[in-house]
């Protein structure tokens, strides 16, 4: 059971650090959505792509000047089509 507390011109709770735990709204933002009776409090879901760009340079920075070994050279070479009918 909580209060609510003025801080500057709007006022807000203190939320126990084990409730915050639970219900898993630590460090992220946070949606609020009045209900009828109350306010409900949950976590903002991300899109799965919402972080690809930042992943995505992060990844190019790290491996940037290294050489690809990987199978990119078997697509690239079409000698193999030759014998296919077009």
């Amino acid at each position: 059971m909580t209060m609510l507390t003025k801080i500057g011109n709007s006022q807000g709770i203190r939320i126990p650090k084990a409730l915050i735990k639970e219900a898993q709204l630590e460090n992220v933002e946070i949606d609020l959505e009045v209900v009828e009776n109350g306010l409900l409090l949950k976590p903002v879901k991300k899109t799965a792509r919402e972080d690809w760009g930042k992943s995505i340079k992060k990844v190019i920075e790290k491996n940037k000047n290294k050489k690809d070994d990987g199978i990119l050279e078997d697509f690239l070479n079409d000698s193999d089509l030759e014998d296919y009918e077009w």
